[in-house]
């Protein structure tokens, strides 16, 4: 890649693979998965979980307005989000950049896991849990104590993103993109399911704070076209497709 002021510009290779990656996005929805940007409780080492009053810090609202401008100039059918306030601000991050007015839908499907009594507490006491380890490395099997499984989780934020893509496949067209915006370990969950990985194997996958993930849901198999980006030219998904706005 070739570095042109602030952005890239790609080599011709490059813009012929996207070419190619672009015809086959026609005739079918995608959805951009977008992590909520860095909060206090990131900041600090805490599992913040569905604690109430999380919200973005200084960084996390850069760093939710960075991919705000990134997505502004993709036409969207809908904007999703978990219930929880640190995604619903960088659902509003997002509404705010865009030159048509986008309500944002809330979905419980996708909130955040429910890790019960590990919720609040810092990551560095979580560590010496024995359920840590599980978590790390057979996270199948983990369920948190009063809270939910792992692979609850899972099943739940699955099937959430895919009935919603769906549905939106219907009501807008097959080449309709929309946003959810989500934690980390959901959207891990949901990346691990589209790319046919075992659960266990989901912890390989990185989520940063608000980065940008993107995957298609064909009659044959998923397909995951980005994952934890950060920054780079997005055009190319507004070339692909032109869905209504609402």
């Amino acid at each position: 890649m070739h570095r042109t002021g602030s952005g890239y510009r790609p080599r011709e290779s490059v813009c012929r693979g996207l070419s190619w990656a672009v015809s086959r996005l026609i005739g079918v929805a995608t959805v951009i998965l977008v992590r909520h940007g860095r909060t206090s409780a990131n900041a600090a080492g805490v599992l913040a979980g569905r604690a109430a009053g999380v919200r973005l810090d200084a960084i996390g609202h850069e760093q939710a307005a960075r991919t705000a401008e990134r997505l502004a100039l993709i036409p969207l059918a809908r904007l999703v989000s978990s219930p929880m306030e640190r995604a619903r601000q960088t659902a509003r991050i997002i509404a705010a950049k865009r030159e048509v007015a986008i309500a944002t839908l809330i979905d419980k499907g996708i909130t955040e896991c429910d890790y019960g009594d590990w919720q609040g507490r810092p990551l560095r006491e979580l560590a010496t849990e024995k359920l840590w380890s599980v978590v790390q490395s057979q996270p199948s099997a983990a369920e948190f104590p009063g809270g939910e499984s792992l692979a609850a989780m899972q099943a739940r934020s699955v099937a959430a993103v895919r009935r919603r893509d769906a549905a939106i496949e219907k009501s807008h067209g097959a080449d309709a993109i929309w946003v959810a915006v989500s934690h980390a370990d959901i959207i891990k969950s949901i990346l691990a399911d589209a790319l046919g990985m075992h659960l266990d194997l989901f912890q390989r996958i990185a989520v940063g704070p608000a980065s940008v993930s993107i995957v298609r849901y064909s009659e044959n198999r998923p397909e995951v076209l980005a994952t934890n980006t950060e920054s780079g030219d997005l055009s190319w998904l507004a070339a692909a497709t032109h869905p209504s706005q609402s």
